[in-house]
């Protein structure tokens, strides 16, 4: 009988007396290295060391080593035959994302933090941007400080003294045609210095609705406060009681609108170029 056809049978007898011819069939081992097998021809027994689609490499006890061809039942496991096969390669796993996207760096070491700068305008701001880009910040050693509002932005962007080696970037919340926010960014905007945003009134208002359980932002009417008039009109508290509840629930950039996320990554393009 050839290899290919190497089984194990069983007679079974009909009533006719006539004999039925039943293969059991040879199972498939996995040629992992370590794997100690026979082969019946040679009776040499020893362990796999290497393995490809067409033959096996088998290392005795005393450290000899023989080649031979896989094929169909060709071997002994735990002395009953089977077929090995080669062991199927892995899957090649994407690379970790870190939450902004970006490619996440194992092993991260905090690099030496620039004499560039980003400035937002309030701690809300600065703990969206670092839940979103901490990783990417930390990798190009950017860091993001809050200024606390605009109205003394002309006078804290000459203090801070931007330079090639000191750019500054800095994102503002409602910044939209004819708004006091776009004033003030026009009168500091320069070479050395990048003022960008999105045209949300605050920085919530830029996480989608229904990543905070909501169908839309509510309207807070003019002259209210925006973010005690959201949470009067949500029951969420105090607007520190609504910072946890906006803040927590986001874990990613495919959490936030789209306006945020572009302004956030050229400011960082911009203060690490």
């Amino acid at each position: 009988m050839a290899p290919a056809e190497f089984a194990d049978y069983r007679g079974v007898f009909r009533a006719d007396g006539t004999r039925n011819v039943v293969r059991k069939r040879v199972p498939e081992v996995a040629a992992e290295i370590g794997l100690v097998v026979e082969d019946p021809a040679s009776g040499f027994c020893g362990a796999v060391v290497a393995a490809d689609v067409r033959q096996v490499t088998l290392e005795d006890r005393h450290g000899g080593r023989r080649v031979f061809p896989l094929r169909p039942a060709g071997f002994l496991v735990e002395g009953a035959p089977a077929t090995l096969v080669p062991v199927a390669a892995a899957a090649p796993q994407a690379p970790a994302r870190s939450a902004s996207g970006s490619v996440k760096v194992q092993g991260l070491q905090a690099r030496t933090a620039r004499a560039a700068r980003i400035w937002v305008e309030g701690l809300h701001d600065a703990e969206l941007v670092e839940r979103v880009w901490g990783h990417d910040l930390r990798v190009e050693g950017v860091v993001v400080e809050p200024m606390h509002g605009m109205d003394d932005l002309a006078a804290a962007v000459a203090e801070f003294g931007p330079g090639p080696h000191r750019r500054l970037g800095v994102l503002v919340d409602h910044l939209v045609e004819g708004s006091k926010e776009t004033r003030a960014a026009a009168a500091v905007a320069g070479r050395h210095v990048l003022v960008t945003g999105h045209p949300y009134v605050d920085v919530w208002e830029a996480v989608k609705p229904s990543v905070v359980g909501i169908r839309a932002w509510p309207r807070v009417p003019r002259g209210t406060d925006w973010k005690t008039g959201v949470c009067a009109a949500l029951g969420w508290g105090e607007p520190a009681d609504g910072a946890r509840r906006v803040l927590g629930a986001v874990r990613s950039f495919r959490d936030l609108e789209t306006p945020l996320i572009g302004a956030v990554e050229r400011l960082i393009d911009f203060v690490t170029g």
